[in-house]
């Protein structure tokens, strides 16, 4: 059985075990990674030099770190074009949404999840939540644009496009309630919420 090494309270890790329970692929997961430490352990750095979460490992020893291309392999390794799509253009686009959450919806909404989840309340900077939420919304701006255009990020099914970033926008909700209207991202966020995986491995999850 593979392993997913990485707490469950990872947004990193929770897009690898989202992919895989939409795959219903078996994987034993294994806490390490911030309260549980175990990183910087050589056991471990094998595996990911970059002391971080998450790592897979498969049965005959092959590992990969960096968590949207490990969601990437097991799509095409697992999925049989379920979550990687097999048009190579709507594809793309799916790959696309993933880089982009790495480079924008994560940097911005990331301070205020620090700020507001694992800073003392009165240790907390209102400035640096305020840049961070209006960051945070001029890119859910972005994707209500794009889903106004298709029902998911990458085209018209649910794909590996979506997982990254349903999981900002779970925090998103969370953490910015006084959000502008944005009915194209509701609804789409809507209809991944209410799908099995997310429910099992993001909606019982607490912020922490």
């Amino acid at each position: 059985m593979l392993k997913v090494w990485g707490r469950n309270t990872s947004s990193n890790v929770q897009k690898v075990i989202w992919g895989l329970a939409e795959m219903a692929v078996p994987f034993e997961r294994i806490d390490v990674g911030g309260a549980f430490g175990r990183t910087t352990e050589p056991f471990y750095l094998a595996m990911n030099p970059n002391s971080l979460v998450p790592t897979l490992e498969e049965d005959d020893g092959f590992t990969l770190w960096e968590s949207n291309s490990v969601l990437r392999y097991l799509a095409a390794k697992h999925s049989a074009g379920m979550l990687e799509p097999a048009d190579a253009k709507v594809r793309a686009r799916a790959q696309m949404w993933m880089d982009w959450q790495l480079t924008v919806m994560a940097p911005a909404i990331t301070p205020t999840f620090w700020q507001l989840i694992r800073t003392p309340a009165d240790k907390r900077d209102p400035a640096v939540i305020a840049a961070s939420k209006e960051k945070t919304v001029a890119a859910a701006r972005i994707m209500d644009a794009q889903l106004g255009k298709t029902a998911y990020l990458a085209g018209d099914a649910f794909s590996y496009g979506d997982i990254p970033l349903g999981i900002m926008i779970y925090r998103y909700v969370q953490l910015i309630p006084e959000r502008p209207a944005t009915p194209n991202l509701d609804r789409w966020y809507a209809a991944i919420s209410a799908r099995p995986a997310f429910k099992a491995q993001i909606a019982s999850v607490p912020l922490t």
